[in-house]
C-alpha cells in the first residue's frame, strides 16, 4: 500500500494536475477568506468555507477521474493486480493519495483562524470544527468519485458521473423540500444522499456525531464498493468467479446493512450523547439551572413549535432536542402552520410568528413568541438589524417552571403619579422570573390587594396623595413588599418621602456628580457605581460587570428599630451632590454641593409583627430601560431580575440571561488587510502552481 500511496501521489505532481487541483483551491479560498474575514472582519472562518463548497463538484471530478479509470484504458491495472499488494492496500493507497493532496490546501487554511486571532476574539472551537467538517466533506466526495472510476475506463464518463452524483448530494435539500414541505417517506429516503447538509451541522458550533458518522460511513461504504468493483475484473468467468461475486455480494450486504444499522442506532441516542456545543461562550449547551428544573419535572410537559420540521430554525431546534433529553416527560411536536393555520388560537387569542413556540402542561401553558427568542440591535445609519442574542434556553425554562409551579407570585405596577412603564427587556425579564403582573391606580382599589407579592413603583413623577399613601403604609405595615425607583423632579415629594422614611431612607432631591473616572461613562452624571456583595448582586459582584445609572439622586439613612438597610450600590468617595443642577456650565465642586459618597440602591427589610416587609430602592430612573442595560451588555436587567426574585418566592427561581450571538468584529488595518490578501489570493495559489508547471515542463522535456 506504501508504494501505490509514493505511486499516485508523485504522479499527481508530475503530471502538473496535483498543484493546479492545490493552486486553485487556495485561490478559491483565499478570495472569500479575504472578502469576509479581512475586509468585512468576520470573525469566523466557516463563512469563506461553506462559500467555496461548490468547488467539489467541479474540482474533485476532475482530480480523481483517472485514479483507476485511466489505469483501465492504458490496461496499466493488470500490472497493479498481479503485484504482491492485495486489492484493498491498492484501493486504500490511491484514496490517500488523494486525501493528501487534499489535505495540504485544508492544512494551510487551518493557519486562517490563528491570523485571525491577532485582530480581535476567534471563536477557535467553532472554526476548527468547521474545518474538521470541510474536510470530511472533501473526504467523502473523493471517495465517491474514486468508486465512480473504478465503474468506467473513460475518465470523460468518470468525471461527468460524478458530477452527477455530487451535485445531487448538493442539492437534495433543496430538492426535498420542493417536494414536500411537510415530509414523506420519499424526501426521508432522499435525505440519505444529503451530504452538504452534514456540513452545515458542523458549522454552528455543534459537534455532530451523526454528521460526522455519516461521512465516515460514506468513505468506508464507498472503499468497498471500489474493491469489489475492481476483485470483479481479476478473474474470467469461472465456477471460482461465480463463488467470489457470491462473496463480493455478500460483503457488500453485510457492509451497508451494518453501516444502516449504526447509523440509526446513533441517530436515536439523545442529543446529549451525541451533540457536544464547542463554541467558547457555550452558546448551545444548557445551564444547570435548567438541567436541575428538568430533573424535578414530574407532570407532561408538551411543547408545540409552530414550524414546519423541515425549515425549522436550526439553533432552537438543537436546544429543544437538549431539552427531550433531559426528561422522558418532555416531549417536542412540530405543528406546520401551513397545515393547522388555527392552532395556536387555542392557547392565545393574539398573533403569533413561524417558529413560536407552546409549552404545555396539565395545569397552564404559555406561549413564547419568536420574536422573544432572539435579541436584536438596529443600526440607524445603514438601517439595518441585527442579532445579538440568544434567549432560547431562558425563555423555555422560564415557561417550563412556570407551567409546573403549583403558585404564582403577582406583582402590581402602580400608576397614576406619572410612573414609567418597563422597556420591553425589562417587562420580558419580569415574565421570565414567572410573576403575574398587573398595572393598577390606587384611586380604584379601598387597599392594595391582598395577593400583591410586591407593589412596584417605577421613576413617579408627581407625589402620592396622601390618601394612596395611607394604602401603602396599611400595605407595608402588614409585611408588604416594594419595589421602588425614584425620579429626580427638582420638587418636593412630601408623601414619597414618608413612605420612604417608613425604612430610614431619605432620597435626596439633587443628582450625583461623580468625578473618579473610574465610576462614570462620558459624563460625570453618567454613573457607573461601586457594586456591594448581597444575595442580590452576587450575579454581577466581583467579576468585571458594570452597572449603568445615568442621573442618579443620593440616599442617606438613619438608624430605626426593627430595620436592617444593606448598600447595594454606592457612588465613589470623590462623588458629590449637586441640589440645584438648572444650567450646570461646570462640574468643579462649589460650597453648597454635598460631599459623598452616597447609596443609590440599598435593601431594606423591617420586622412589622410576625411578618417582615422589604423594600428594594434605586435612585436612576433611567436605570431600567433598554438604553441604559446596553451600555453594560445586559448588567442592569440582570440586577432587575435579581431584584424582583427576592419577592418571587418561587419554588425554582429562573434567572438565566440572554446569550451574546453579537460577534467582535476584527479590526484588520488596511494596509495588513493587502498584505495578507497578497500572500493567500496571489502568493500560495502561484506558488504552486507555477511550481507545479515547472516540474511538469521539466519532465515533459526529458
Amino acid at each position: 500500500m506504501k508504494a501505490i500511496y509514493k505511486k499516485e501521489l508523485q504522479s499527481y505532481f508530475h503530471s502538473f494536475l496535483g498543484p493546479l487541483f492545490i493552486g486553485a483551491f487556495l485561490l478559491l479560498l483565499g478570495i472569500y477568506f479575504a472578502v469576509y474575514d479581512l475586509f468585512m472582519g468576520y470573525p469566523y472562518i466557516g463563512y469563506a468555507l461553506s462559500s467555496v463548497t461548490f468547488l467539489f463538484l467541479i474540482a474533485i471530478p476532475v482530480l480523481c477521474m483517472k485514479i483507476l479509470a485511466e489505469e483501465r484504458h492504458q490496461k496499466t491495472d493488470q500490472l497493479i493486480l498481479t503485484s504482491p499488494v492485495s486489492v484493498t492496500g491498492i484501493v486504500l493507497g490511491k484514496f490517500l493519495a488523494l486525501a493528501t493532496i487534499f489535505a495540504i490546501p485544508v492544512g494551510l487554511v487551518s493557519l486562517y483562524p490563528v491570523v485571525m486571532s491577532f485582530f480581535g476574539t476567534v471563536d477557535i472551537g467553532k472554526s476548527y470544527l468547521a474545518v474538521f467538517g470541510f474536510l470530511l466533506y472533501g473526504l467523502t466526495s473523493i471517495a465517491v468519485c474514486v468508486f465512480i472510476s473504478s465503474l468506467t475506463e473513460s475518465q470523460v464518463i468518470a468525471a461527468v458521473v460524478s458530477f452527477g452524483v455530487l451535485f445531487f448530494g448538493y442539492i437534495v435539500n433543496g430538492l426535498c423540500s420542493m417536494i414536500s414541505s411537510t415530509g414523506n417517506l420519499f424526501t426521508r429516503f432522499l435525505s440519505v444522499f444529503d451530504m452538504s447538509e452534514r456540513f452545515s451541522n458542523l458549522l454552528n458550533g455543534s459537534f455532530h456525531l451523526t454528521s460526522v458518522l455519516y461521512y465516515l460511513s460514506v468513505i468506508v461504504l464507498a472503499l468497498i464498493l471500489t474493491v469489489q468493483s475492481i476483485q470483479k475484473r481479476r478473474y474470467q468467468l469461472s465456477r471460482k468467479t461465480l463463488s467470489l461475486g457470491t462473496y463480493s455480494s455478500s460483503v457488500v450486504v453485510l457492509s451497508l446493512a451494518v453501516i444502516v444499522v449504526l447509523n440509526l442506532l446513533v441517530a436515536q441516542l439523545p442529543e446529549k450523547y451525541t451533540v457536544f456545543d464547542v463554541t467558547s461562550d457555550q452558546l448551545y449547551s444548557l445551564t444547570t439551572e435548567t438541567k436541575e428544573i428538568a430533573d424535578g419535572i414530574t407532570d407532561d410537559i408538551q411543547i408545540y413549535v409552530l414550524a414546519n420540521e423541515d425549515n425549522a430554525d436550526t439553533t432552537l431546534d438543537e436546544t429543544l432536542k437538549k431539552y427531550e433529553g433531559l426528561n422522558s416527560h418532555i416531549k417536542v411536536s412540530y405543528v406546520d402552520p401551513a397545515v393547522n393555520p388555527k392552532f395556536y388560537l387555542q392557547y392565545t387569542d393574539g398573533s403569533v410568528s413561524s417558529n413560536s413556540l407552546i409549552v404545555e402542561s396539565g395545569k397552564r401553558s404559555r406561549v413564547i413568541d419568536y420574536s422573544d427568542i432572539y435579541e436584536y440591535s438596529y443600526d440607524y445609519t445603514n438601517y439595518t438589524q441585527s442579532v445579538t442574542g440568544y434567549d432560547g434556553e431562558g425563555q423555555l425554562t422560564s415557561a417550563l417552571a412556570y407551567v409546573t409551579s403549583n403558585e404564582m407570585p403577582k406583582i402590581y405596577l402602580l400608576e397614576g403619579h406619572g410612573e414609567s412603564s418597563f422597556d420591553s427587556t425589562f417587562s420580558n425579564a419580569i415574565e421570565k422570573e414567572n410573576l403575574d403582573y398587573e398595572t393598577i391606580n390606587l384611586m380604584d382599589y379601598d387597599e392594595v390587594p391582598e395577593d400583591a407579592s410586591c407593589v412596584v413603583i417605577n421613576a413617579p413623577t408627581s407625589d402620592f396623595s396622601a390618601d394612596d399613601t395611607e394604602k401603602m403604609l396599611s400595605y407595608m405595615e402588614k409585611g408588604g413588599d416594594i419595589f421602588f425607583v425614584s425620579c429626580y423632579t427638582g420638587e418636593a415629594h412630601e408623601n414619597i418621602d414618608r413612605l420612604l422614611d417608613y425604612y430610614g431612607v431619605n432620597v435626596k432631591e439633587g443628582l450625583i456628580i461623580e468625578t473618579d473616572r473610574g465610576h462614570y461613562y462620558q459624563d460625570p452624571f453618567y454613573i457607573l457605581p461601586e457594586i456591594s456583595y448581597d444575595d442580590i448582586t452576587s450575579g454581577i459582584y466581583n467579576n468585571g460587570s458594570y452597572v449603568f445609572a445615568p442621573y442618579a439622586q443620593g440616599i442617606t439613612t438613619e438608624e430605626k428599630e426593627d430595620v436592617t438597610i444593606a448598600e447595594l450600590l454606592s457612588s465613589s468617595d470623590n462623588s458629590y451632590l449637586r441640589n440645584d443642577i438648572s444650567g450646570v456650565d461646570s462640574y468643579e465642586k462649589q460650597d453648597s454641593d454635598e460631599d459623598g459618597p452616597f447609596q443609590i440602591g440599598v435593601k431594606c427589610e423591617k420586622s412589622a409583627g410576625e411578618e417582615t416587609s422589604t423594600a428594594i430602592i434605586y435612585t436612576s430612573s433611567n436605570m431600567f430601560t433598554n438604553d441604559a442595560n446596553m451600555i453594560v451588555s445586559g448588567t442592569n436587567v440582570k440586577l432587575f431580575t435579581a431584584s424582583l426574585g427576592t419577592f418571587a418566592s418561587h419554588e425554582t427561581s429562573v434567572s438565566i440571561p440572554v446569550k451574546s450571538m453579537e460577534a467582535d468584529y476584527l479590526t484588520v488595518p488596511q494596509g495588513t488587510i493587502m498584505i495578507i490578501a497578497l500572500v493567500t489570493v496571489v502568493l500560495l495559489p502561484v506558488l504552486f502552481i507555477v511550481g507545479g508547471f515547472i516540474v511538469w515542463f521539466r519532465r515533459r522535456k526529458k
